[in-house]
């Protein structure tokens, strides 16, 4: 969840919530469970994972 993700960076909730968002947008994370409006949890995509083989 980002909230645990910005508690464990220490880094701003809002910062996570951008980073995210960009992720999403280049298709290397989804949401997988899109309905609820607090607590979203995410993994990686195919795509992703490959990225992150790189890293």
């Amino acid at each position: 969840m980002p909230s645990q993700i910005a508690k464990d960076a220490e880094i701003f909730q809002n910062h996570i919530s951008n980073v995210l968002r960009q992720l999403r947008e280049h298709e290397l994370i989804e949401c997988i469970n899109p309905e609820v409006g607090k607590g979203r949890l995410y993994r990686l995509t195919d795509k992703g994972e490959k990225v992150s083989e790189n890293l």
